[in-house]
């Protein structure tokens, strides 16, 4: 530790960061200024340099296809000066390939610094389920950094009971659950809202392979069929867009699409419809299947990840298997169709959210207990 009382803590991550920042990472910061003394590394999205030196940002490069590549490749040396300049006590990877990242640097700055892992989802998605399918071919290097950093790394943070039962068909126990930084304000501000009037069901995720946005598109144009006045409101970007720039196409009227908004509007989105679909081929816990719960909203997803962990079948949402289209069309028709069943699954959504409600200073404590407890059990 150093002359003050808080620890100094280095967080990486893959997180691309705007300017000005977004009230979200605002709160964030400003919890975790309370209990400790941070630096985050990470991209700045626009390109603008931060007004903030704890906010530690390269800038991305002109082609997008080698900017991914590249943040890797220079990662190392990045973590390696941070460890040098700030000296922390411990490094928090959001990642396993992070981590195994984070371990090289810290030789390379020949470093005692703590490792912390942060795992939010299976370590075997990143080059599965994002992005081109040319990533398969980055697999077995993927795989191998995540088994080095699970084996090498000082300490492992998980967030769901899906991702400690990952960890522990490793043979290593986590230091500590706890769901990431969620600012749910938005969506606890006003009182629950009643169902609308017409049937509409939305989605808010990227747009990857691993939220199966392209079997929500297959799902979709059977629904259509069979539940004529539903809309579907598509919210985000990626790699399926022109998936969703089709879906609109195909289905005037039937299909909206918005590539970005604030929380607060996405908390108004979510007044305006039935239920949550969420239908991901994997998935760590799924923070908007909270936000939904807040506002009363039923969820249509899948069995996957950490998904059932906030889900109960049949009492706040329905599960079905993923990559079925069919199986969540048929989910889809029946809650949009049966306004009563989506108003008692969703009462009981926001019944049971309770418990995964916490404030950014609650958070921010959390991530302070868990870095004393691995710096102390290092001394």
């Amino acid at each position: 530790m150093n002359g003050d009382s808080r620890p100094r803590v280095l967080f990486v991550g893959r997180g691309r960061i705007r300017f000005p920042l977004g009230r979200g990472l605002e709160r964030r910061f400003k919890a975790l200024s309370g209990e400790l003394d941070w630096r985050q590394l990470g991209t700045a999205l626009d390109g603008r340099h931060s007004p903030d030196p704890r906010l530690v940002l390269g800038q991305p490069f002109p082609l997008r296809m080698l900017d991914g590549p590249l943040y890797y490749v220079r990662l190392p040396s990045r973590i390696a000066r941070e460890l040098r300049r700030f000296q922390p006590d411990a490094v928090i990877a959001q990642g396993a390939q992070e981590a195994a990242l984070v371990l090289l640097a810290r030789r390379l700055a020949r470093s005692s610094t703590a490792v912390i892992l942060d795992l939010h989802g299976d370590w075997r998605a990143p080059t599965r389920l994002y992005g081109s399918r040319g990533r398969r071919l980055l697999d077995p290097l993927a795989d191998a950094l995540a088994r080095y950093a699970l084996r090498h790394a000082d300490a492992v943070r998980t967030i769901s009971t899906y991702t400690t039962e990952l960890v522990r068909a490793k043979g290593i126990e986590p230091a500590a659950e706890f769901p990431a930084f969620m600012d749910l304000e938005p969506f606890t501000a006003n009182p629950v809202a009643p169902l609308p009037t017409a049937p509409r069901a939305l989605f808010v995720g990227v747009l990857e392979r691993y939220k199966a946005f392209d079997v929500l598109a297959d799902a979709w144009g059977r629904v259509a069929v069979s539940v004529p006045e539903a809309v579907l409101h598509v919210v985000g970007q990626g790699a399926l867009a022109p998936v969703a720039e089709r879906l609109v196409e195909e289905l005037p009227g039937r299909v909206e699409w918005s590539p970005s908004l604030t929380a607060e509007k996405v908390a108004a989105a979510l007044d305006s419809a039935t239920l949550l679909v969420l239908p991901s081929r994997s998935e760590g816990m799924g923070r908007v299947v909270v936000e939904a719960g807040c506002r009363g909203r039923p969820v249509v997803g899948t069995r996957v990840g950490g998904i059932p962990d906030v889900v109960a079948d049949g009492e706040t949402g329905v599960l079905v298997s993923p990559d079925d289209a069919g199986e969540l069309a048929r989910a889809l028709a029946r809650v949009l169709s049966d306004r009563p069943l989506a108003e008692r699954l969703g009462a009981e959504a926001r019944a049971r959210v309770e418990p995964w409600l916490a404030t950014p200073e609650e958070y921010a404590r959390r991530v302070r207990e868990l870095v004393d407890r691995v710096v102390t059990s290092q001394m």
